[in-house]
């Protein structure tokens, strides 16, 4: 199946692309994985905020933001990584990171990437060249870890 890759701007999203976006976070991180959080928490339209999307027949099946160095104290920090259900098994995920680092790279050259990870996702992210940093921690209930891309 082709997947369209899409790195946007909060600026440049239409209404239709913050919706499903807005509604895979919540089908996957509230429903799926049973975290009652404030997954809307004004980052999403701030800054210089980025949004990696692929597309597949008009669904949203793979997502990333990129938040801006400035607004993160010199790191760009990737978060909010998600796969929808129906494109997984795809390897979506590892297209999904390579987009998000070459967009980081043309937006951010040479800045340091920040994330915080699902623990046992660790070894996926060493994949891509980030290293575990600091001690796991729990957020909403699930095993986290920070990771550092240099």
């Amino acid at each position: 199946m082709t997947t369209d890759w899409l790195c946007k701007h909060h600026d440049d999203l239409g209404k239709e692309q913050l919706y499903a976006i807005l509604e895979l976070r919540s089908e996957v991180f509230v429903v799926e994985q049973k975290c009652a959080y404030q997954d809307v928490d004004g980052q999403d339209l701030s800054g210089d905020t980025l949004h990696v999307m692929g597309w597949q027949d008009d669904k949203l099946v793979a997502y990333a933001r990129l938040l801006d160095p400035e607004s993160q104290g010199g790191d760009v920090v990737i978060g909010r990584v998600i796969i929808a259900p129906q494109g997984r098994g795809q390897k979506l995920g590892h297209r999904l990171l390579e987009v998000a680092l070459e967009n980081i790279e043309e937006y951010w050259s040479g800045q340091p990437i920040f994330m915080s990870a699902q623990a046992h996702l660790q070894p996926f992210y060493e994949q891509h060249g980030f290293r575990a940093e600091g001690e796991t921690y729990l957020e909403d209930d699930i095993p986290h870890i920070g990771m550092r891309r240099a």
